[in-house]
């Protein structure tokens, strides 16, 4: 699927954050999980740069899709090579996007299903519930997994997460794409 797509800004100040006009949709998810290979399948095209290099995003990247809504990369968490008196002024500057975008209308919070909830997702995870801000989880790299491990994952993800959408997602074989854009337009369609 190859949509209508363009990097916007980078922003690493919420004063740089672009007027909320549209729906919002972040990208959230530990270092080198698969965030920008997600965000390119999605759009069908190469805007967001992908590394093998862990902390690769340190700025939250924002993308306008279809004039429609706007993607918002998030920087990972939990691995950077960066002090930690930057990391953690990185820490502030999410919680900030997250805590005070009106319009944002959905996270897209994205597991390695090969290790699953990980206890920095969890916090993650229940920060999100406790500031009601609507999530979905993504479990990615799910070509990495034999069916056996496949299950242990679900089994492991569901644990923690009986109820909400969960979609597999493989940036090899584009798995998961349509059920996250599914969740994606009947969450901004409101």
């Amino acid at each position: 699927m190859l949509c209508s797509a363009q990097f916007l800004l980078s922003a690493t100040h919420e004063s740089q954050f672009p007027t909320p006009e549209l729906p919002e949709v972040a990208f959230l998810g530990r270092s080198n999980v698969g965030k920008s290979t997600l965000l390119n399948k999605l759009l069908g095209q190469k805007l967001a740069f992908t590394s093998s290099t862990p902390g690769r995003t340190q700025a939250v990247n924002f993308f306008r899709v279809e004039d429609r809504i706007l993607f918002v990369d998030l920087p990972g968490y939990g691995y950077a090579k960066a002090p930690k008196s930057v990391t953690r002024g990185w820490q502030e500057f999410i919680d900030a996007y997250l805590v005070n975008r009106d319009n944002l209308a959905l996270c897209v919070l994205l597991l390695d299903a090969r290790r699953g909830w990980m206890e920095i997702d969890l916090q993650l995870k229940e920060w999100l519930e406790f500031h009601q801000r609507p999530y979905m989880v993504a479990a990615t790299k799910v070509d990495k997994l034999n069916q056996k491990e496949r299950n242990a994952s679900q089994k492991n993800i569901r644990g923690h997460y009986p109820d909400g959408d969960l979609v597999w997602f493989s940036g090899l074989t584009g798995q998961g794409v349509k059920e996250i854009w599914q969740t994606i337009w009947k969450t901004t369609a409101r």
